[in-house]
């Protein structure tokens, strides 16, 4: 029994938390489901112009779930990055030995959002002072990272670091990496939308829920005027 592989434990420590929760709270979560729209895969309409961010800050199902519901994204797709094995696994990424981070790749229209706006929803939405670590959630994959794709992404996410870190927003200095994009390896199906397609779940009502409810009471003036239907 000593040699079980240590990847089993980050695996399954969310789906412990989750069937512990569903078990103590079964009755309530009788809750409809919203059918919303997986935009892993939405197709861009024809003529727009798009720009692409890549971010990491900790558990990608909760990354997914805050730009989603952000006027002017298109796209957003649970992934892997900024490690050394190609096409990895969320097991072997579990196992901390591929140098890989929980990314949220986002597709978007800069027309009506922009950038810098984007930049202002990650840095407010985790906490980018814990090193390797967001909450219970501990490991080199849930490390704060931007990966840029231009020139002007990359002075962009240095500007604001070093201005905040300068404003004493957070007791600690920020430990966010700042990187060139190098590669996204797409996550397992079962992962994008995770939210959405299984909000009544412990983990999500618990721990995302939460989250995302203080995430629409700040950006509400940024939010999809409708969650799309499938």
């Amino acid at each position: 029994m000593t040699v079980i592989k240590l990847y089993i434990q980050p695996i399954m420590q969310k789906m412990f938390i989750s069937s512990l929760l569903a078990i103590t709270t079964w009755i309530s979560c009788a809750q409809t489901q919203k059918n919303t729209k997986n935009m892993s895969n939405t197709p861009i309409p024809a003529g727009v112009k798009t720009e692409t961010a890549t971010f990491g800050e900790g558990c990608f199902w909760c990354t997914e779930a805050f730009f989603q519901r952000l006027e002017g994204v298109l796209q957003v797709k649970s992934g892997y990055g900024g490690g050394f094995v190609k096409n990895p696994t969320y097991e072997q990424v579990c196992d901390k030995n591929t140098g890989h981070a929980e990314l949220a790749q986002i597709v978007f229209d800069p027309s009506k959002i922009t950038y810098d706006e984007l930049l202002e929803v990650f840095w407010k939405t985790h906490d980018p002072t814990t090193l390797n670590q967001q909450g219970n959630d501990v490991g080199p994959q849930y490390r704060s990272v931007i990966f840029y794709h231009s020139k002007e992404q990359k002075e962009k996410a240095e500007k604001y670091k070093a201005a905040l870190d300068k404003s004493g927003a957070w007791d600690k200095p920020i430990v966010t990496a700042i990187e060139a994009f190098k590669d996204f390896y797409p996550a397992e199906n079962y992962h994008q939308n995770y939210y959405n397609d299984n909000s009544n779940q412990g983990y999500c009502r618990f721990v995302i829920r939460p989250k995302l409810e203080k995430f629409e009471h700040v950006f509400q003036n940024k939010l999809k005027k409708q969650a799309p239907t499938q």
